[in-house]
């Protein structure tokens, strides 16, 4: 029997295969396409989820190929600074075109021990109180003990489960493609410069080589968006809203969005769950989605390693659901509230004004960026200190920093006081005895997603939340 199988490569679901990997997990990725889409849909990475990367050691590949840019300027593309004092270490968005994340990520995980099944399509499921049984497109079965749908917004894994998916379905449409063009850059620019007074979803990056991303709205909305656009499409909306079409021509992709907004209603069901685009859907607004996706992955892969693995105290894994299911519909109001912002109605324009000028206060402007880049997200661990619940940025530490003591993904008790001990889990947490000047905590209990699971200097209140989190002692 497999342990886990994975419905869905893409960033979720090859985050969770190998995060599950690290706890001698057997994960199999099952993935109807033949090959890994071409379609760029993601343009970068938040700071958090690139903390996750550095949490495990997997940065390096993905800095080198990517490139560093400013914060600032990304709730609803009001142009803003970066906020100064950025509660992490890495104060960036990495710009990084999903093709390469997913590539990086897919050598990580068969380097893991992953096994990834691609033009294998999952079409029916059923379970029972001992394990998941997957029904394949050639007609031949799988058997697992839990099974999770990274299979995107049309998850059949959600459908298949009858998990209710409510929200609203899209009202605009976009086009998006990679292509070339022959209008100079004097045209090019003027024509921005003029159309994006009002229209924000509209515009041509140059990405290199002759070659540009083209960003329209769409004339309506259509009833399958898995059909892609045509370049007559493309050309007739540049021509209707920005007056030329910049002589489009040899596009090497095209494709659509929606602006659809759905959260599932639950993100468990028995042995079967949910994660990433399959949980939620919203606007791009933000480039939030992905990094949604990995987030969830890396609070889930412990868990679900924890159950497999026998050592999870009762509502471990429910406490998957507890704590991303609000983050997601914070994400679903925040992106909401940037596609009004992108409206160029009048009413919607004059609010986005307003919102520019609060923007100009620090504490307004650094609210909304953290809630961009996922670094001010608090789960309720109940009352105790400031820290409870939070993620732990990168820390200078006396014998070196934070991020490199977690690689291997398990519980952290950071003592700077000597006297502690987690004896009995030796075997799910590290007890590493070090000094740092930025942590205003006499020891940290750190789950292995890094969030600060408990802080004092008492060992027998260690001693419970050890139990919460890690199970019984050994």
């Amino acid at each position: 029997m497999i342990d886990v199988i994975i419905a869905g490569c893409g960033p979720t679901g090859l985050m969770l295969a190998s995060e599950l990997r690290l706890h001698g997990v057997h994960a199999v990725v099952l993935e109807k396409d033949p090959a890994p889409t071409k379609v760029v849909r993601s343009l970068g990475l938040h700071a958090r989820s690139i903390e996750l990367l550095d949490q495990r050691g997997l940065l390096e590949p993905f800095l080198a190929l990517g490139k560093q840019h400013p914060v600032g300027g990304f709730f609803a593309g009001i142009t803003k600074p970066t906020p100064a004092r950025l509660d992490s270490a890495h104060a960036y968005v990495l710009g990084i075109p999903q093709p390469v994340t997913v590539r990086l990520l897919t050598e990580h995980a068969l380097a893991a021990g992953v096994e990834i099944r691609r033009g294998c399509e999952l079409t029916g499921l059923s379970q029972d109180a001992d394990g998941v049984t997957a029904e394949l497109a050639d007609g031949s079965r799988l058997r697992a003990r839990y099974l999770v749908g990274c299979d995107g917004g049309r998850s059949t894994v959600r459908k298949l489960l009858g998990v209710g998916f409510p929200g609203e379905p899209s009202r605009v449409e976009t086009l998006l493609g990679e292509m070339e063009l022959t209008a100079s850059p004097e045209t090019l620019a003027a024509v921005m410069a003029e159309v994006r007074k009002t229209q924000f979803r509209f515009g041509a990056m140059p990405l290199g080589d002759g070659v540009f991303r083209v960003l329209v709205p769409a004339e309506g909305v259509t009833g399958d968006r898995s059909v892609p656009p045509t370049l007559d499409e493309f050309k007739r909306q540049l021509v209707a809203i920005g007056g030329t079409d910049f002589g489009v021509h040899s596009p090497r992709w095209l494709s659509r969005f929606g602006d659809a907004t759905r959260l599932a209603e639950r993100y468990r069901t028995g042995r079967v769950l949910l994660a990433g685009d399959a949980a939620h859907v919203h606007p791009p607004t933000g480039g939030q989605g992905l990094n949604l996706g990995l987030q969830d992955a890396f609070n889930l892969g412990w868990k679900l390693a924890a159950e497999v693995n026998g050592w999870a105290p009762a509502g471990l894994l429910d406490s998957y659901q507890a704590e991303r299911r609000p983050v997601a519909a914070d994400v679903l109001d925040n992106t909401r509230a940037q596609m009004q912002l992108l409206s160029p109605d009048p009413g919607a324009q004059a609010v986005r004004r307003l919102l520019a000028e609060l923007m100009d206060f620090e504490e307004v402007n650094r609210h909304l960026i953290e809630k961009v880049i996922a670094i001010g997200i608090r789960y309720d661990f109940g009352d105790g200190p400031e820290l409870l619940g939070r993620r732990l940025r990168d820390i200078e530490l006396k014998q070196g920093r934070l991020y490199s003591l977690l690689h291997a993904g398990r519980g952290l008790l950071l003592d700077q006081t000597g006297r502690l001990s987690a004896a009995g889990w030796a075997d799910r947490v590290d007890h590493v005895v070090d000094l740092s000047e930025e942590l205003d905590a006499p020891a940290v209990l750190l789950r292995p997603d890094g969030h600060v699971a408990w802080a004092g200097e008492d060992q027998r209140d260690l001693l419970g939340h050890l139990s919460r989190w890690f199970g019984a002692a050994t």
